[in-house]
């Protein structure tokens, strides 16, 4: 990957995640856990309390004790350099763990997951379905999820057209649009996927394009949000800039609580077969007062996640009740 693209990604730096959660090693975990408690009660006298309890219980949806199975592995034995998920699940868990007893049990899933596991367990993404209870959503992958960008250019200063950059290997949806819009004079559609995986899957050699900076998606009006193996990761960031995020309605969901973005508030919503892009494009190229309330709108659901201490403090209190119900607390 070429140097200039590495030093303006506009990416959260990963060099400053993980030396930042090394230095963490450096801080005994009884300090964090003898901070627990008036941690938590500061909860009770915030002017926020009942938004942060809603948000809790949305992340959250426990509520009958569930034991978890016998063999669920206690925080103690949860140790950087297991192998068997990347070191950020274990850095966005830990930071929080560490708070609370090592003799507590727990279940995770971690990864992409898109279904709902048999035991209540912490998750980074769960299916938006009728019960998905056992998935205990936490801020997981942040680093690479939760990016925010400064957007100086106003919308009706933007290009005419949509631009999609994204790796399609293995996620047939994404694939589906290339087939429709690779080549369209209003769509700029390139495929990121690895050159060699992408000769190996068969994807046509015109398709390929390097990435390219967010800061680079900021010149178009429209950028594509399409859900990968779970959701769409770059939706956090085009909502925090002066395009309009297009995609179908979610399937899934994150700590960014993509169940509840509401079609034509947050977004554009289109159908899943994108038949109708060019016609939701049309609309807000010549309604740009619309496409401007839903970029405030878009902005103002954002700014939500931007409270670092906040987050921290519902992260513990979604443990806290993790632990409550599953009969531990």
């Amino acid at each position: 990957m070429n140097i200039p693209y590495r030093l303006h990604s506009g990416k959260n730096s990963n060099l400053a995640y993980y030396a930042g959660n090394f230095a963490g090693f450096l801080i005994p975990d009884e300090w964090f856990r003898m901070r627990l408690g008036s941690t938590l009660k500061k909860f009770q006298s915030r002017n926020d309390m009942e938004y942060i309890l809603d948000r809790v219980n949305y992340y959250c949806k426990l509520n009958t004790v569930t034991p978890l199975p016998a063999d669920s592995p206690a925080l103690g034995e949860h140790r950087y350099g297991k192998r068997d998920y990347p070191s950020s699940y274990f850095f966005d868990t830990y930071m929080f763990t560490r708070w609370f007893p090592k003799t507590l049990h727990w279940h995770h899933d971690f990864g992409d997951v898109t279904y709902v596991p048999e035991c209540p367990s912490i998750v980074k993404s769960r299916p938006l379905c009728d019960d998905n209870t056992n998935s205990v959503v936490m801020k997981l992958d942040r680093n690479r999820h939760f990016t925010f960008i400064k957007d100086h250019t106003p919308f009706d200063k933007k290009e005419n057209r949509a631009i999609f950059r994204g790796d399609i290997a293995w996620k047939p949806r994404r694939q589906q649009f290339m087939r429709m819009y690779y080549g369209s004079p209003v769509v700029d559609a390139g495929d990121v996927t690895p050159a060699a995986l992408a000769d190996k899957l068969g994807f046509p050699a015109e398709w390929r394009r390097k990435p390219i900076s967010l800061y680079n998606h900021l010149r178009y009006k429209f950028i594509m949000t399409l859900e990968g193996n779970d959701v769409a990761s770059n939706l956090k960031w085009v909502m925090s800039s002066n395009s309009l995020a297009v995609m179908p309605r979610p399937t899934c969901e994150t700590w960014f609580m993509e169940g509840r973005l509401i079609p034509g508030v947050h977004y554009v919503e289109i159908r899943p077969d994108f038949t109708d892009l060019e016609e939701r494009m049309q609309y807000y190229i010549d309604h740009p007062a619309e496409a401007d309330e839903i970029i405030r709108a878009a902005h103002e659901y954002v700014d939500q996640f931007r409270d670092k201490r906040r987050e921290k403090l519902i992260s513990l209190l979604v443990l806290n009740k993790y632990f409550e119900f599953t009969g531990q607390l």
